[in-house]
């Protein structure tokens, strides 16, 4: 019988992409599938307190062992934003705002460095245990392909001349941040 562990989003493209990783292994919940409506407030400062601020809540809440992370984009130029504001960076979450205003602010700039970074907050019997993931690559000047979400149509990753994307979910689940974090999860899993 597969274990099945709580991931703390109600982002279908997620729990897809984390499923995946896992290669059922694992009976991936998100919080839909617990009856969890609340939207949890991410009131931290950095990755690490985002992530632990959503495990920690389906923990206390509905006392079962959950993991959870925070992501974002991190652009070198704008002084690491829209890091942990990526997903409302405009004020709401909208994918195509935020990608459109974050190639506002990009008109013109000659440094285009940017990485996405994942941390990945797990409770378990108790304790939390922190794994991250990063990703170094560019901001294309305009967007492309249709695979994905988020940031996704303007990010080419370090090494490659196609943008997660223009990368179907098996290949951008070898190399992303989230699917590296998620390594160091399962390994760390696999080890208990």
């Amino acid at each position: 019988m597969k274990t099945e562990l709580v991931f703390a989003t109600n982002n279908k493209h997620k729990t897809e992409e984390v499923s995946k990783l896992l290669l059922n292994e694992y009976t991936i919940l998100n919080l839909t599938d617990i009856g969890c409506t609340v939207d949890i407030p991410e009131t931290g400062n950095t990755f690490e307190e985002n992530a632990t601020l959503k495990s920690s809540y389906v923990v206390e809440n509905y006392q079962l062992d959950c993991f959870a992370d925070d992501s974002g984009l991190e652009i070198e130029a704008l002084n690491n934003e829209p890091g942990i504001y990526s997903a409302r960076y405009s004020g709401v979450k909208d994918d195509q705002v935020n990608l459109n205003l974050v190639l506002q602010k990009m008109e013109g700039q000659q440094n285009r460095k940017a990485r996405f970074k994942t941390v990945i907050s797990l409770i378990q019997g108790q304790k939390n245990y922190l794994f991250e993931g990063v990703i170094n690559g560019y901001i294309r000047e305009s967007p492309i392909g249709n695979q994905g979400f988020g940031y996704d149509p303007i990010f080419v990753p370090e090494g490659y001349e196609q943008s997660f994307a223009q990368m179907d979910m098996a290949q951008k689940n070898e190399i992303s941040h989230r699917a590296i974090a998620m390594r160091k999860l399962i390994a760390f899993l696999k080890e208990q």
